[in-house]
């Protein structure tokens, strides 16, 4: 919901910083490789409860995925650098659950009702994905993205927000995942009365 607006704020110090890393020939495809092991790092970590070091993945992980962009921006975006982008996000953002419910067995309900929460918003997403391609419709300048990002309620700033407390707040796993698997609900309505308006 508020990832665009944080864009606009921040757009000048992410894409300098994404020239400064591509000028030192560190690429997109690197730091979308380095983001995931370190988010899967932070999955081992969880199923440790190592919620510090979860957290702190969790960060760096965020950062990669920030600047991946930026960089990409900086030289050449490309839909295969867009594919592993997404594709690396969904995975830890469900690895980060999955990972909790290993650590804590006694949250195994609230982590497969948010992950299959999450399996609706990401189809729902790449499917809107989808229509918009096939009717040529954009959201940003065509050299910013890769695809079409569709608003919703909860996005990426939600979700990294709700993975930072699940790592702070351990205890309060089940109310918070049931809370975020809500707002990703309205997210997924969303998407089909977007997607509706093409029928």
């Amino acid at each position: 919901m508020i990832d665009n607006a944080l864009r606009s704020v921040f757009r000048t110090p992410i894409d300098r910083t994404g020239i400064w890393l591509a000028r030192r020939d560190i690429t997109a495809t690197q730091l979308t490789g380095l983001g995931f092991v370190v988010g899967v790092a932070g999955c081992i970590a969880l199923t440790q409860e190592a919620y510090g070091i979860a957290l702190l993945c969790l960060a760096l992980n965020r950062l990669a995925d920030l600047f991946d962009g930026a960089v990409a921006r900086a030289t050449r975006v490309t839909d295969f650098g867009g594919f592993t982008d997404i594709v690396a996000d969904f995975l830890i953002y469900s690895g980060y659950v999955l990972a909790f419910a290993i650590g804590r067995p006694e949250n195994a309900i609230p982590a497969a009702v948010l992950i299959y929460t999450f399996l609706g918003t990401g189809t729902t997403f790449l499917a809107a994905a989808i229509i918009a391609a096939k009717r040529d419709i954009r959201r940003e300048p065509a050299s910013r993205k890769s695809f079409f990002y569709n608003t919703a309620l909860a996005e990426g700033t939600e979700s990294t927000v709700y993975l930072a407390l699940i790592c702070l707040l351990p205890d309060h796993f089940a109310v918070m995942s049931y809370v975020f698997a809500a707002i990703c609900w309205v997210s997924i309505v969303g998407h089909f009365l977007w997607a509706r308006q093409f029928a």
